[in-house]
């Protein structure tokens, strides 16, 4: 071979300088780092209690938030196995365990907590939901005024309102075409769900209320136990 073609050849393997310096002729170019994938980030458990809880614009008024971390979580509305043995579409209210269960198919209720006052545990039996009503008028009995003289300003109504008693809705009891005077209503005060009151009938959060109202039509039949 020629000088000038051993100085060719060797031309071709010649390591660049910035890959070879210190390393010697020949020496191959060091292996790139693997690449790690970036570790997969877990999004945020979604807080349902938070949303069903939530404050919410209802027609014309704003109810607040409901402080759920504060309840007892069984107090809260949730889906659950139906222990009732009732029909789908049935509303079941258990006095003793203060909740109400509206029985859906596949063997599943929503459940939702309630308060009861003196006239919740008066009645007992089957019934139908007669007629429903947003934002209803708190009438307060003649015994009640008697009792509490300043309510007498309401003897003919106390307007819809944040404050109202029955809260954001009402639903109505009849049996046998007459009514019961036994009521299932919303309540502003939030802490009296799981509780027994001195008045009222069945008692709910406003926000559960709206939504059992939006489950249930009227003629609805009602157990309680």
């Amino acid at each position: 071979m020629s000088v000038l073609a051993a100085s060719a050849l060797a031309g071709c393997v010649q390591v660049p300088k910035e890959l070879g310096e210190g390393s010697g002729a020949g020496a191959l170019a060091p292996t790139p780092p693997p690449v790690v994938p970036a570790p997969a980030i877990e999004a945020a458990p979604v807080d349902e209690n938070a949303a069903r809880y939530a404050a919410v614009t209802d027609g014309d008024y704003r109810l607040p938030a409901i402080r759920h971390a504060d309840v007892d979580p069984k107090y809260l509305r949730q889906l659950v196995d139906d222990p009732t043995g009732e029909a789908p579409g049935t509303l079941v209210v258990n006095t003793k365990e203060k909740h109400l269960y509206l029985v859906l198919k596949d063997g599943k209720a929503m459940r939702y907590g309630v308060g009861l006052g003196r006239q919740g545990y008066s009645w007992k039996g089957r019934a139908v939901v007669q007629w429903k009503r947003k934002w209803p008028t708190w009438t307060p009995p003649s015994a009640m005024i008697r009792r509490k003289p300043e309510l007498e300003k309401w003897r003919k109504g106390m307007p819809p309102g944040l404050h109202n008693p029955l809260g954001a809705r009402a639903l109505y009891i009849y049996k046998d075409g007459v009514d019961t005077l036994y009521r299932i209503h919303g309540s502003p005060d939030w802490r009296s769900i799981g509780k027994s009151a001195s008045a009222g009938c069945v008692r709910m959060f406003n926000q559960d209320v709206i939504d059992l109202y939006d489950r249930v039509p009227s003629k609805t039949t009602l157990v309680v136990i």
